[in-house]
């Protein structure tokens, strides 16, 4: 008997205990589209370096969030973006994605984004990413617009006594969305247009284009693109004899275009984010010790230096980080996104690696044209301006 009770106990005990299997919570997913390779991988792979060195750091602090990365590769492909975007919501049930990297693939998904109630931070610069907002509710985006890049540019040079412009931009979605703003604006701070070219995503001779526009002796050319084109108009533009100042959007805000362009590139301007010239700013500035621990992060781990395209990753991971740090998502649900959504729509004074982001039902960009230095290469080396 005293066996039999024995015996009973035990199974009790394996059965109330030993039976019972411990629940694993499941992780939050964060999916993500980069253009990690391909002719747009410099801006990609720093991109994906820094979302994944951001959610690694974080599963160290807080092991018991769980939170998965998802990334997908989309060479600057428009249709695989679409498809990566449907795998990640459909498939992988991520809460939000981070990215695509360029303008043309993230408007290719803004569309699966909304149908989904999926929040889409794109790391791209064209505004229409995000406007018009009351049709873009669940789009958002951490690269700074190219209409306050256009600004912040017109600002400068206008002050500066130019008057007459000559603008050669890229023959795809960043250059036109750019073009656009370029010529729209103008004549709001007493700039003519006098020579409007165009160039292809891959060209490496705009000598054509760059012939006609010594033609009309503007005061300064505006290129806009992104590497390897604006590079290779600097070195035509000296190959041609021109000494006419030569500007550039923020979409050469890396050392890829200084390599490329060679000792072409002296004296040329920019206007990017102050990653660039971080250790120029003042310690009053408020992005100074976030852009500080950034590189310092970014060089000990992947021993290169970070890039402007990796900081709007940096902004669009820690958007989502945050939340869940903060508890506001717990997991992959559509009230999760939902909360999400809500979040970021109403994150205020956020310092980030592109700026100070102060999100608002009207504005899913969130930042000013203060986010802007005008920079100049001296010696091959970025130099603060304003």
């Amino acid at each position: 008997m005293k066996k039999l009770i024995i015996f009973l106990f035990s199974l009790f005990l394996i059965f109330s205990f030993g039976g019972c299997k411990k629940t694993t919570k499941e992780s939050i997913k964060i999916g993500a589209i980069f253009s990690v390779t391909g002719a747009n991988a410099f801006l990609g792979e720093p991109e994906k370096n820094t979302a994944t060195m951001l959610v690694e750091k974080f599963n160290q602090m807080y092991p018991d969030k769980k939170v998965e990365l998802i990334v997908y590769d989309d060479e600057g492909d428009a249709t695989k973006a679409q498809n990566f975007a449907t795998k990640l919501i459909e498939e992988d049930g991520c809460v939000a994605i981070i990215g695509p990297t360029l303008s043309g693939t993230s408007l290719k998904i803004l569309d699966l984004a909304k149908e989904n109630k999926t929040p889409l931070i794109s790391c791209a610069a064209a505004a229409a990413i995000v406007e018009p907002v009351n049709e873009r509710e669940w789009i958002f985006k951490t690269a700074q617009s190219d209409k306050l890049t256009v600004t912040r540019l017109y600002k400068y040079i206008s002050k500066n006594n130019i008057k007459n412009i000559a603008i050669i931009t890229v023959s795809n979605g960043f250059g036109q969305s750019g073009k656009g703003f370029l010529e729209s604006l103008a004549k709001d701070y007493g700039l003519t247009i006098v020579e409007n070219q165009t160039f292809g995503a891959q060209d490496t001779d705009m000598k054509a284009q760059l012939t006609k526009i010594k033609s009309t002796k503007p005061d300064a050319i505006i290129c806009w693109g992104t590497n390897p084109g604006p590079a290779y108009v600097v070195r035509n533009a000296k190959e041609l004899g021109m000494s006419t100042p030569i500007y550039q959007s923020h979409g050469v805000g890396n050392q890829k275009y200084i390599d490329l362009a060679g000792d072409a590139i002296e004296g040329t301007y920019l206007v990017a984010g102050k990653l660039l010239v971080n250790e120029s700013l003042p310690d009053t500035e408020l992005q100074k010790s976030v852009l500080t621990q950034y590189t310092k992060e970014y060089q000990e781990k992947f021993g290169d230096m970070p890039s402007t395209f990796g900081g709007h990753a940096w902004d669009a991971t820690n958007l989502v980080l945050n939340a869940i740090e903060k508890g506001v998502i717990t997991g992959n649900t559509a009230e999760d996104k939902a909360k999400l959504r809500d979040f970021i729509e109403n994150e205020k004074n956020f310092v980030g690696i592109s700026g100070v982001y102060n999100f608002s039902k009207d504005d899913h960009n969130g930042l000013t044209e203060d986010a802007f230095s005008i920079i100049q290469v001296k010696n091959g080396k970025w130099n603060f301006v304003e």
